[in-house]
């Protein structure tokens, strides 16, 4: 499941882990013109591991950037 959220010069999306225990904490996305954050708390660290990518490392995860605000559940790979 995921949530976006558009904010004024940020856009914001939350991946939230709805598989099998152990489940993983969420990851949060924070995208702007510059660069793209990726966010995961760490409970091993007690910190927030951060991620940056560029424009263009950021071109494969843009499905999720192009859908209007609201929660979505992906359907489960085929078999």
């Amino acid at each position: 499941m995921f949530t976006i959220e558009h904010e004024f010069d940020t856009t914001v999306v939350t991946l939230v882990d709805g598989g099998r225990a152990p489940l993983q904490e969420d990851v949060t996305v924070h995208a702007t013109e510059s660069v793209i954050l990726l966010n995961q708390y760490d409970p091993r660290t007690d910190s927030v591991v951060t991620v940056s990518l560029s424009p263009e490392q950021w071109r494969d995860l843009t499905a999720a950037l192009n859908l209007p605000e609201g929660v979505y559940r992906s359907d489960p790979p085929q078999k």
